[in-house]
């Protein structure tokens, strides 16, 4: 629900990938956003009206995302999707993040915009060691990005491997992913992501965090 930028772009990587997908957007013109190979359904009206929904099949629904630019729109459309038809898979942006918090209590999946995009900003401009991104649902196993000494700079990634026994899972370079080889050159400002056990992330982050010795 919303084709907005970040619904166009949504909507259009999950038909790329094969899935059914529905748009709805009160506004006919935001269906502009979506490119003309898009074989989705095109709905306008309101997320939250149930002859809209219906329109878009929710009912055989597997997933809903409410992304337009209104908290309560999203929030309305999210708490229609699961209580009236029963979408076990609801995500609403929601972007005040106290109200994020409130409705995340309440079982309902939110992406607080603001504090997210303050939070990478402050993960970018302030080094804070390791900050974790998933934990597997054991909650034993962490994808944390990992802040490094710049003395890595120029050393490869089987090298950081080797010392600080965490695998890297993936770069982030110049806002681009990338899955490196043992032989990558770690290169300035790369954002690196490492898997390892959560009680060994604080010995990950020292050992990331300091020079490399002369056998690294």
């Amino acid at each position: 629900m919303g084709c907005g930028r970040v619904g166009a772009l949504l909507a259009t990587q999950l038909d790329e990938s094969g899935h059914s997908v529905a748009v709805i957007d009160q506004d006919a013109d935001a269906f502009r956003r979506l490119p003309a190979e898009f074989s989705g359904r095109r709905i306008t009206g309101m997320g939250f009206d149930r002859d809209a929904l219906l329109q878009a099949g929710i009912e055989d629904a597997w997933a809903l995302a409410a992304v337009s630019n209104g908290d309560n729109s999203n929030i309305l459309t999210a708490r229609v999707a699961r209580e009236t038809f029963g979408v076990k898979r609801v995500v609403a942006r929601i972007y005040d993040p106290r109200r994020a918090e409130v409705y995340q209590r309440l079982g309902i999946t939110t992406v607080a915009t603001v504090r997210w995009t303050a939070d990478q900003f402050l993960r970018r401009l302030l080094p804070k060691g390791a900050q974790v991104e998933y934990r597997d649902a054991s909650g034993l196993v962490s994808l944390a990005s990992v802040d490094h000494h710049p003395a890595w700079i120029g050393h490869t990634v089987g090298a950081l491997e080797a010392a600080t026994g965490a695998r890297v899972s993936h770069l982030t370079r110049l806002g681009k992913g990338m899955v490196p080889t043992a032989t990558t050159v770690i290169q300035e400002n790369d954002v690196v992501f490492v898997t390892a056990l959560g009680e060994d992330l604080p010995r990950v982050q020292r050992r990331f965090m300091a020079e490399p010795s002369k056998e690294d």
